[in-house]
């Protein structure tokens, strides 16, 4: 809805009520799926269908948003030369960091997981999907205009997207090259988009491996105030 236009009305909620026990099963059901859900940076070269991410980019726009505006863009590449293009890319920028700008800090919790600037992946998966958040708009003016919370709104839409391929049985990487600017530059984006997750999708390498770690306990993450 651009500034100006006449408010959307509302219609009534669609909500199926469950008995407890099946919300419980299905609760149960599902954290034990997610909990399985491991990162790798393994992966496969064996196809996956376009529809597949089309409908985990669906899944994703699902998340709430600030205002409603879904400010985010998800560029979703197959192409090998582009993916080529990106990986040599965020090899040259992971290399200075690694080596130049890393902080102790950060690279003390990085050694557990063994990460370093070669970015396989990047070519390997036969998809890269990038999420890019939007920090403006076209309002209805033809002006730009700010978002709204779109840091949190693309923070919820990334988890609904990882969450969407692990259900579908596929699996996914975050990767935060440092910085992301050459992105935008690649993908001929926009100035007021801002690329924040960097995701191959596809199956894991027949091979793969991950990091033997393990999540904390629900009393290490959670407070319950009754």
């Amino acid at each position: 809805m651009g500034d100006g236009d006449e408010p959307p009305g509302f219609i009534e909620l669609i909500f199926n009520e469950l008995p407890e026990d099946e919300m419980a099963q299905r609760a149960r059901d599902f954290y034990e799926q997610m909990d399985m859900r491991r990162t790798t940076r393994h992966f496969s070269s064996r196809a996956v269908s376009r529809e597949l991410i089309e409908l985990a980019i669906k899944t994703a726009s699902t998340a709430p948003s600030g205002a409603h505006l879904q400010p985010w863009t998800f560029v979703a590449i197959s192409n090998e030369g582009l993916q080529k293009r990106i990986r040599d890319a965020a090899e040259d920028e992971e290399r200075r960091f690694y080596e130049d700008r890393v902080p102790e800090a950060w690279s003390e919790v990085l050694r557990p997981l063994g990460t370093d600037h070669i970015k396989t992946h990047l070519t390997d998966a036969p998809w890269v999907v990038i999420l890019f958040r939007q920090s403006k708009r076209i309002r209805g003016n033809g002006e730009m205009g700010p978002t709204y919370y779109s840091q949190e709104s693309c923070g919820i839409a990334a988890g609904l997207f990882i969450a969407a391929v692990h259900n579908m049985g596929l699996t996914t990487l975050t990767h935060t090259p440092s910085p992301m600017g050459f992105l935008r530059d690649i993908l001929n984006r926009p100035n007021h988009e801002h690329a924040m997750l960097v995701m191959p999708v596809g199956y894991p390498a027949s091979d793969a491996e991950v990091p033997e770690i393990s999540r904390k306990e629900l009393t290490d993450i959670s407070d319950f105030i009754e």
